[in-house]
């Protein structure tokens, strides 16, 4: 039973899962007539939950095996392989040591690293460098989709990464295997948007035109105020009109968002009022403060006024200007180029059609207050 019904992580069902019933009416149909997809948002949008809530459709459950991969953390072509293989694997296990020897009979470079116990459960024993070919362990694994005794639904979460592996040829490597693989059907889901319009839209890429386009937009306040109250109503508990609102306007309407600091409220809340938002907002940020600390511990000067800066200003533009330059008293535009390059790459800013964020939003209110 779930105790709290605003989830903050994970996919639990229809029932704690708000709207987006016409994206799941959209993807269901690309998927079911032979597109492959290409979901783009900013990230804590939504897209994995909306993945995981279009894979729990009847339509899709009855005649599909499905698969989400994630290879945000994936640094070259042999940790994505890993990933794949790890995660076809995990979703195999719950059918039984059949589903996995039938898989290892086609990936048969991972068979000496997947073992099984006296009751035929498997273990996942392969480790990263264990992968001496990931061009033809990737193979092998196309070939199992190929071959499966039903469809597949293969969802690539954060594919824009493969822009950073070090090989050259990993994006035409996947489309050549995509291309060819008849039995299964992709989302390639992404958070970096330019990144990904230019993949799945440039006459240049190996992807063009190959996808059906999706932009994945935030809810609509009224679903999630219908939403919230639904679930406080339903346990006896009141949430205030205006309560939604004020979290949604506050945070953008990311989902994430408005799902931590809702969950914060019916958590300690019997009757939630707007005036509680800024004390959900701030006990959440008390109990992350020490991570934030270590995270500008580990940052240098530059790149923590950098930060600081943008958390001050909200949404950032023109940042190597002299006028912002010069009002947060940074070094200057050479360094703040730099610095900002630096904290792209650890995750900490993002930037997207000229508007520089700090990425996690309760980390930006901590900051506005160093």
């Amino acid at each position: 039973m779930i105790e709290n019904p605003f989830i903050t992580f994970g996919y639990e069902s229809a029932a704690f899962f708000c709207d987006r019933k016409v994206e799941t009416h959209e993807l269901v149909t690309m998927l079911t007539n032979g597109n492959h997809a290409a979901l783009i948002s900013p990230r804590r949008m939504g897209k994995t939950g909306l993945i995981r809530h279009c894979f729990a459709q009847k339509e899709i459950q009855e005649r599909y095996y499905t698969f989400l991969i994630d290879i945000y953390a994936t640094k070259n072509l042999q940790d994505m392989v890993y990933r794949m293989g790890q995660g076809i694997v995990n979703k195999l296990k719950p059918r039984g040591q059949s589903a996995i020897d039938g898989f290892l009979r086609f990936v048969t470079s991972l068979r000496t690293g997947i073992s099984f116990d006296g009751q035929g459960n498997a273990s996942w024993n392969v480790g990263v460098g264990d992968i001496k070919s990931p061009s033809f362990t990737l193979e092998e694994i196309f070939n199992y989709l190929k071959a499966a005794d039903r469809k597949c639904i293969v969802a690539i979460d954060e594919f824009q990464a493969i822009n950073d592996y070090p090989e050259q040829n990993v994006e035409e490597l996947m489309r050549t295997y995509v291309q060819d693989c008849r039995n299964a059907v992709f989302i390639f889901s992404g958070s970096q948007k330019s990144m990904m319009s230019e993949m799945f839209s440039s006459p240049a890429r190996p992807f063009y035109q190959s996808v059906s386009l999706m932009f994945l937009k935030p809810v609509a306040l009224q679903e999630y105020e219908v939403f919230a109250k639904g679930h406080f109503e339903k346990v006896g508990k009141q949430i205030a009109n205006d309560v939604v609102r004020a979290i949604y306007e506050r945070f953008d309407g990311t989902t994430w968002y408005l799902q931590k600091v809702l969950n914060q409220l019916f958590a300690t809340k019997d009757c939630a009022i707007v005036s509680d938002v800024d004390e959900a907002v701030q006990q959440i940020i008390n109990q992350n403060e020490e991570a934030y600390k270590d995270v500008l511990y580990q940052l240098t000067a530059r790149q923590r006024d950098l930060l600081v800066a943008v958390s001050r200003e909200g949404k950032a533009k023109q940042i190597t200007g002299m006028a912002f330059v010069k009002r947060y008293h940074l070094s200057s535009a050479s360094s703040v180029q730099k610095s900002a390059q630096a904290l792209m790459e650890k995750q900490l800013l993002t930037h997207q059609q000229g508007i520089y964020e700090v990425y996690d939003k309760f980390m930006s209110e901590w900051l506005q207050k160093c």
